[in-house]
């Protein structure tokens, strides 16, 4: 006689796992130390110059953190540090919340999205606006491609194929136009803006909330690329004992 499924035990097509894969190949785990290794150099190289170059005209320590957290570029890249050495250097079945959270695929995702989104925006925006050389130039690099072309590859190679919804995409949004206001705000008061383009005090309110607005609709549209990529990508073939704790309501603890 057949054994009934247990109520507590979602279908196999609802589970998401976790990162990497419940059977992580070398190459998996070396490509995300690797991100990650990059990721927080990169970001100590750029909070060193910022810290550095605030110091140095006379300002705090505080308006040099002020100053480095003003720029996509190193929040969205101290976030891939963090995603990645998760993914990386802590087991699937680690307890801490931090760690769950950057290992779900949802959130590796929307990780992928924004840090391509900063790629995309700087070597299409910003790259004719200066040139540095020598070492500046590798971190310029790491930052605003290296790091954004592994990530991509390895969401292509090793991120399975998940059950996105409108809620995910919703929650993704958060991010940049958190981003958006917080930094109309700042330079409403500080009169700084770190990108010409939303420089509301040379350009107006008009045109850099119209400027604001391209670019949400540009990321909207990477993201419904990510999305179409990730539909047409076969469901992976998960058994129920690869799935550690398959009998807990999945959903109970999705972060994303």
């Amino acid at each position: 006689m057949k054994e009934s499924a247990s109520p507590a035990s979602p279908p196999l097509a609802d589970i998401e796992p976790e990162l990497p894969l419940h059977a992580p190949g070398a190459a998996s785990v070396a490509l995300a130390a690797s991100i990650a290794l990059i990721a927080w150099l990169a970001f100590a190289a750029q909070t060193d110059i910022t810290m550095h170059r605030m110091l140095t005209r006379g300002f705090g320590v505080f308006d040099g953190i002020e100053r480095l957290t003003s720029y996509l570029t190193n929040l969205t890249i101290f976030t891939c540090a963090l995603c990645f050495s998760c993914v990386a250097f802590f087991s699937p079945r680690s307890r801490m919340p931090v760690v769950r959270f950057f290992r779900h695929p949802a959130v590796v995702t929307a990780v992928t999205v924004y840090i391509v989104f900063v790629g995309f925006a700087y070597n299409l925006l910003l790259r004719q606006l200066w040139t540095p050389s020598g070492w500046r130039m590798l971190l310029n690099e790491s930052l605003h491609t290296i790091v954004p072309v592994l990530i991509a590859l390895y969401w292509l190679l090793f991120v399975p194929r998940l059950h996105l919804t409108l809620r995910h995409l919703l929650l993704w949004l958060v991010y940049p136009l958190g981003y958006l206001a917080l930094t109309m705000v700042r330079g409403a008061f500080s009169d700084f803006y770190p990108y010409p383009f939303i420089d509301a005090g040379e350009l107006g309110y008009e045109r850099a909330l119209i400027n604001a607005s391209l670019l949400v609709f540009a990321f909207l549209l990477l993201m419904a690329l990510f999305v179409a990529i990730n539909h047409g990508r076969p469901m992976p073939s998960i058994s129920s004992a690869s799935v550690p704790g398959l009998r807990e309501t999945h959903h109970d603890n999705d972060p994303a």
